[in-house]
C-alpha cells in the first residue's frame, strides 16, 4: 500500500509499505477514506524528529471503512464507516473505566515511561504505524473507533479523531465562567475549533483569539471572535486583553500553541542543536532536558487573570522546562492539560454534527489534496503558505 512516511526533519515521501494484516483477535484493517495532518505532526516533521525512524508510517487523524477483523472485536463488523480516534485505549482497564483514556494501562508505552499508544507518533508513544496510508491496522479495535452514519461527507465526521475532541476538552478544562472570558493563544485547527466551541456553547461569552497568521485571524473574525493580530500588539499584548477583560486579563486561557511557540530564540537554538546530534545522542535530550519555546504558555501566565485556568492543549515535550513558580502560585492560576480523552467527549459532540453544522466542520478544510502530495501539504502547512490551515489528505 502506499503511505506517509518520515524520512527526515522536514522530508516526508509517499511510499510502498507492506500491508496491515491482523496480528491479534482485537484487530481491524481499516480502508482509509480520509486522513488528516495535525499541527503536531509538524513537531515531528521539525523538532522530534531524533524520536522517529527512517520509513516510520505518520498520521493519526483517520476514517474510514472497516475491511477486516479479528475474533474479538464485539459488535465492529466489516463494511462499518468509523471515525479511529489518535489514542489506542482497551475501554475496560481502570483507566479507561474512569474515562481516562489517554492512560490506557492496557497500552501505555512503558518502557517510554508514556501514557496510552498513539498512531503515527514516535518511539515516545509506541511507533504506531499511522494512519496518513490506504489501510490501517486498529489495535483494540473493539474500543478504538467510533461508529458513523453512511451519507454525509467524510468532513462532517473526520475531526471526531482529534480536533473537535481536542478543542472541546480544552474549553471544559478552561472552565471559562458563563458570559466570561475565555483568551485562545494559537488559531491553527484547535485554537479555531475552540472558539467555535466555546462560542456556540455560551453566546454570551467573550472570546478573544490571537495568531499572527492572516488567514487564521480571519477566518476566527468571521465567526465572532474578537481577534489581537500579535504582529501589531507585539509587546503589548497584555494591555490589549487587559482592555477587553476589565483591566484584569482573561478568565481562562487556552494554549493551543505547544512546543513550537514563536518568540523563544534560545530553546530555538536548543531544538536546532538537537536536530544536528546523531539520534542516540539527541533522543535522551529531547525527552530529558527543556526544549520547548514557551513564549505561548509564558504569555498565558501572564495573561490570565488573578484566580483563572489555564488549558493547556497544546504539545509540550521537555522535561526539564523551567516554569515561574513563584508567579503560578502567586496568581492562584489552575492549570489543566493532557491529551484529549477522545471517546469521552464524543457523547458531547455528536449532537452538535448535524444538517445545521453549527460547527462549521462541512467547511473546516482549507485543502483537500491526495496523499501523493502529502509532501507539497507539510510544506506548505509548515511554513504556513496558501492560507493552509486544516489539511485533509484522501488517499
Amino acid at each position: 500500500m502506499r503511505a506517509v512516511t518520515w524520512q527526515g526533519k522536514r522530508n516526508v515521501s509517499v511510499e510502498e509499505v507492506p500491508d496491515p494484516t491482523i496480528e491479534q483477535p482485537t484487530d481491524a484493517i481499516i480502508k482509509i477514506t480520509s486522513t488528516n495532518i495535525c499541527g503536531s505532526d509538524l513537531h515531528l516533521y521539525e523538532t522530534l524528529g531524533p524520536l522517529m525512524d527512517r520509513g516510520d508510517v505518520l498520521g493519526h487523524e483517520p476514517m474510514g471503512i472497516v475491511e477486516a477483523v479479528g475474533s474479538e472485536v464485539g459488535d465492529l463488523k466489516v463494511g462499518d464507516r468509523v471515525v479511529i480516534p489518535f489514542q489506542i485505549s482497551c475501554g475496560h482497564c481502570w483507566m479507561c473505566t474512569r474515562g481516562l483514556y489517554t492512560q490506557c494501562e492496557t497500552t501505555q508505552v512503558r518502557d517510554q515511561g508514556s501514557g496510552a499508544a498513539l498512531f503515527g507518533y514516535s518511539k515516545l508513544y509506541g511507533q504506531v504505524p499511522g494512519g496518513q496510508a490506504e489501510y490501517l491496522r486498529v489495535p483494540q479495535a473493539q474500543f478504538t473507533h467510533i461508529k458513523v452514519p453512511e451519507g454525509p461527507s467524510d468532513d462532517r465526521f473526520v475531526y471526531l479523531s482529534d480536533v473537535l475532541p481536542t478543542a472541546w476538552q480544552a474549553v471544559t478544562y478552561a472552565e471559562a465562567p458563563p458570559e466570561g472570558s475565555l483568551l485562545v493563544l494559537g488559531l491553527g485547527p484547535i485554537g479555531d475549533m475552540a472558539c467555535r466551541i466555546a462560542l456556540h456553547n455560551d453566546p454570551g461569552r467573550t472570546v478573544i483569539g490571537v495568531d499572527l497568521v492572516p488567514e487564521r485571524l480571519e477566518r476566527a473574525r468571521a465567526r465572532g471572535v474578537i481577534t489581537i493580530d500579535l504582529n501589531e500588539a507585539g509587546d503589548n499584548l497584555l494591555e490589549a486583553v487587559q482592555s477587553l477583560t476589565g483591566g484584569r486579563g482573561a478568565d481562562a486561557v487556552i494554549d493551543a500553541v505547544g512546543l513550537d511557540a514563536h518568540g523563544s530564540p534560545k530553546a530555538k537554538v536548543v531544538q536546532t542543536m538537537a536536530g544536528l546530534l546523531p539520534d542516540a545522542v539527541a533522543e535522551p535530550l529531547l525527552k530529558t532536558s527543556g526544549v520547548d519555546k514557551l513564549a505561548a504558555f509564558y504569555s498565558a501566565i501572564e495573561l490570565v487573570r488573578r484566580g483563572g485556568t489555564i488549558s493547556l492543549s497544546g504539545v509540550y515535550g521537555g522535561a526539564a522546562d523551567p516554569l515561574p513558580m513563584l508567579t503560578l502560585f502567586d496568581k492562584q492560576i489552575q492549570l489543566r492539560m493532557g491529551q484529549a480523552n477522545v471517546k469521552r467527549w464524543v457523547p458531547d459532540i455528536l449532537p452538535l454534527l448535524t444538517d445545521d453544522d453549527p460547527l462549521g466542520v462541512d467547511t473546516f478544510a482549507t485543502h483537500h489534496l491526495s496523499l501523493e502530495e502529502a509532501a507539497h501539504a507539510y510544506e506548505i502547512f509548515q511554513n504556513k503558505e496558501d492560507g493552509a490551515v486544516k489539511i485533509v489528505l484522501n488517499p
